[in-house]
């Protein structure tokens, strides 16, 4: 997984169903979690694990991110799952429960003693109320640590707090979670939305998430695969009026001229950069949906 590629939309996949992997090699999501943890049965965690590997290693995905999420570090399963999620073909490992630094410390050393590579990523689900307090310190572990995840079903199970359509009573935890992934330039996916026939209410919580500063959501069914792509990408206006501020900005700096403007409003360098990002998204999700 290159840091220019999409990640509108991540597709759990319960990874002892053999159907349901070989399904994902032709769904347009931009990733796949291969789920060995809600998903799967006690009596079916280690044959899910070694499908799931078998499925990571078939190079069948293309260049669809591919992660493996394990079972928790105080599960039977977790170190058997990470010693062999870390030296699969997989993209990284998905690890639940992270609540600290100390947490994130021990998978990296485990993930060592299996012998993964170095590009060998590591996401961590963000759903305990102690995770989200330790946002910062979690995200500025560095090492591999390449994303956050949020789990909200158990973030809101531990707050004992209740499902409401705009999620005010978790926005200071997911704010919390998106200033420490922008602090510390990690990617960060919202959680999934559970109601999966409601597509107005999925597409209202994606654009909230987009609207708050995610890079895309979670999924738990393929049919929001399509609606998450089109609120994660931006709009033929956007780039347009992007391309229109660079242009703008650069005519201006040739002219010698000490300021810009674009459509009565000045323009700043941060304005550019936030242009040029913006522009650079729109050629990366291009390529990415032209193979």
């Amino acid at each position: 997984m290159s840091d220019s590629q999409p990640c509108r939309s991540f597709l759990y996949m319960p990874a002892s169903n053999d159907r349901a992997l070989e399904k994902a090699k032709s769904l347009p999501a931009d990733g796949y979690i291969f789920d060995l943890e809600d998903a799967v049965r006690p009596d079916a965690k280690a044959a899910a694990r070694e499908q799931a590997v078998e499925a990571a290693n078939s190079g069948a995905y293309g260049r669809k991110s591919v992660l493996i999420r394990a079972n928790g570090l105080d599960t039977p399963w977790g170190q058997a799952d990470i010693s062999a999620i870390a030296c699969s073909e997989a993209d990284g490992i998905v690890v639940p429960k992270v609540n600290c630094i100390d947490d994130v410390n021990l998978i990296e050393d485990q993930m060592d003693a299996a012998g993964a590579p170095e590009t060998f990523q590591l996401w961590i689900m963000m759903e305990t109320p102690a995770a989200f307090l330790n946002a910062a310190s979690i995200a500025g572990a560095g090492g591999r640590l390449k994303g956050m995840i949020i789990g909200s079903n158990d973030l809101i199970k531990d707050m004992r707090a209740r499902h409401i359509p705009d999620r005010s009573n978790i926005l200071p935890a997911l704010t919390l979670a998106l200033l420490a992934a922008r602090a510390h330039g990690l990617v960060i996916l919202d959680a999934v939305y559970n109601a999966i026939k409601d597509e107005e209410g999925f597409i209202a919580e994606a654009r909230q998430a987009l609207t708050m500063g995610f890079d895309g959501k979670s999924l738990v069914h393929p049919a929001q695969i399509a609606p998450a792509n089109r609120v994660f990408s931006p709009a033929e206006e956007e780039v347009e009026e992007a391309h229109a501020i660079i242009a703008a900005y650069e005519e201006a700096f040739a002219a010698g001229k000490g300021v810009a403007a674009y459509q009565g409003k000045m323009i700043e360098d941060l304005h550019v950069a936030e242009a040029k990002r913006l522009v650079a998204v729109a050629q990366a999700i291009a390529a990415f949906d032209a193979e």
